[in-house]
């Protein structure tokens, strides 16, 4: 029997809370595990024994709002993906997020279809931001990287972060020890001024060393 990835939903609104539950109970695949009204309810509901594989997460929350959350997740539950859903395409908004090493995007009045994909991806290990963030993370991600100088090996290991490869399938790739590879990772967040993996890639996308 096929393993369920389980999923919180973590929103002020009710209503839009049943209907989200409503659609993912139409997926195959899919179970929601529980609901909270505002990150801070989350908080009181996770435990390392009772968690989700993924919790998709309102921006715009009282008591405590997604950012806030994101950061919390980071620190205390960094193997949950996230996802975030917002009403706006705000690309500040958005950047944060990235940085935080959330793992999808989506828009609240996003397609059904839109959803399950982006559920899929994020399950299988994926990203899924939608086409208005890629846009808007090219335009504005970190401005200031243009006029950086990548050398061969650094811009071979940027690719390989792009990929599915955990650092130490990396290192055994590139034929370097995962201590290196653990070199040139944090050398490039320095050059770069960029903080997660998420950021790598979005760097490695912009200037086109990989693509979508």
């Amino acid at each position: 029997m096929l393993t369920e990835t389980t999923i919180a939903l973590v929103d002020d609104h009710r209503l839009f809370r049943s209907g989200i539950v409503s659609l993912i109970n139409s997926f195959t695949g899919y179970k929601i595990l529980f609901e909270a009204a505002n990150g801070e309810e989350l908080t009181r509901k996770l435990s390392p024994k009772f968690k989700p594989d993924i919790i998709l997460l309102d921006i715009n929350m009282p008591v405590m709002d997604g950012i806030s959350t994101a950061q919390w997740l980071r620190e205390k539950y960094p193997d949950i993906c996230v996802i975030i859903l917002s009403m706006f395409e705000d690309a500040e908004k958005v950047l944060t997020m990235v940085k935080m090493g959330v793992k999808g995007y989506l828009l609240k009045d996003a397609e059904p279809n839109e959803f399950e994909q982006a559920l899929k991806k994020v399950s299988e290990g994926e990203l899924y931001y939608p086409e208005f963030v890629t846009r808007h993370l090219v335009h504005n991600f970190n401005k200031h990287t243009e006029q950086v100088k990548l050398n061969s090996r650094e811009i071979e290991f940027l690719k390989l972060a792009g990929t599915e490869l955990t650092y130490k399938e990396i290192a055994d790739q590139m034929c370097i020890s995962a201590r290196t590879v653990d070199g040139y990772r944090d050398q490039l967040f320095e050059k770069l001024n960029i903080k997660s993996r998420v950021g790598l890639v979005l760097y490695a996308i912009k200037n086109n060393m990989i693509e979508l």
